[in-house]
């Protein structure tokens, strides 16, 4: 609770400070989109608005490495997760597809809606020394938000989101183990593709530009209320996000973000899986702190056809994690997107 509200008190000492700058020569210049740099690097969701009748689609490559095991701040090994469990994980990567669509019905309101389809894949060892993969593949929960803009002058802007997410990614996603005399069996949380459960998105947001650069910083929370059909929710998510991203010239910007994650732990348990069995089964090993750096590039057309066509690309790397229990460390995270706004 102390880290949630450093990181509220933070977000707001950075709008303050912001907001105190003297006023840009042309006071009546709003902040824009249109710009290279006028789009949060490409990880961040729900960083900007559009004005009435403006509509935008978007197609992001989100692919996450883990490997290592880690326990709190200090790297373990498989020995020690085979002193409680049968079986501990190698490595982890997450793919997914992610393709939104926003639509303003007026100045100050925009509609979002992001679907996502997910391929995880785990590699496993167990304690005689036998290793094995499972995988498991299928659509993600879809998300729908309204973003409501409170100001846009002075080349600054503050809007809030405030969404929902609809729990139809599966919860029993099955893989075929050496345990499991060559039946499918459930996989751990880790390896499913959905919550299970409703929830909601809550963010703030706040821009500024200049003429050579841009900058922001957004609080967003994903909070999951009740728990799904397997008695299980899994831990709310709160980030701070900051970055800047500087002009390289009329098409092409370039960014660096600075992020500050908190994930609550595994609230409930599953019956269908046996704690004792692997790490991720049990949920003391869930939840985790993080510092996360980005650098990112985004590259806007401007004339044309295809104007109004962006490609963005970021690779993030974690600075500093303190893992609940017994878990996989993040190793990086690369994020490729494109967008096309209709004027």
């Amino acid at each position: 609770m102390k880290i949630q509200l450093f990181i509220a008190i933070l977000c707001v000492a950075n709008t303050l400070t912001f907001a105190q700058e003297e006023k840009h020569n042309h006071d009546e210049n709003h902040w824009t989109s249109g710009r290279p740099d006028g789009h949060a690097p490409i990880s961040v969701m729900g960083d900007h608005v559009h004005h009435k009748g403006e509509l935008m689609f978007s197609y992001r490559y989100m692919t996450m490495d883990m490997r290592q095991l880690r326990q709190g701040t200090d790297d373990a090994t498989n020995m020690n997760a085979f002193a409680n469990y049968m079986v501990a994980p190698q490595t982890m990567t997450m793919s997914m597809h992610m393709l939104g669509g926003m639509y303003a019905p007026s100045d100050k309101l925009t509609f979002m809606v992001m679907a996502n389809y997910i391929e995880n894949e785990m590699s496993l060892q167990m304690m005689s020394g036998m290793s094995f993969n499972t995988n498991s593949s299928g659509l993600g929960d879809v998300k729908f938000s309204g973003l409501y803009s409170f100001f846009n002058k002075n080349r600054k802007s503050l809007h809030a989101e405030v969404g929902v997410t609809i729990p139809t990614g599966s919860i029993e996603s099955k893989d075929v183990t050496p345990m499991s005399m060559s039946n499918d069996i459930q996989l751990p949380y880790p390896m499913q593709l959905g919550t299970g459960s409703f929830g909601s998105i809550l963010g703030l947001t706040y821009l500024g530009q200049c003429d050579k650069f841009s900058w922001g910083h957004q609080l967003r929370a994903q909070i999951n209320y009740l728990d799904n059909d397997q008695d299980y929710k899994f831990g709310n998510q709160y980030k701070l996000n900051n970055w800047v991203a500087v002009k390289a010239g009329d098409n092409i910007s370039v960014s660096l973000r600075l992020e500050g994650a908190l994930v609550d732990e595994i609230d409930g348990v599953s019956n269908l899986l046996n704690p004792m069995m692997v790490t991720t089964a049990d949920t003391t090993n869930s939840g985790a702190t993080f510092i996360n750096s980005g650098f990112g590039l985004n590259y806007i057309i401007n004339k044309g056809a295809f104007r109004g066509l962006r490609f963005a690309g970021e690779i993030s790397t974690p600075l500093y994690q303190d893992l609940n229990g017994i878990q996989l460390k993040q190793n990086y995270n690369l994020t490729f997107g494109l967008q096309y706004a209709a004027h």
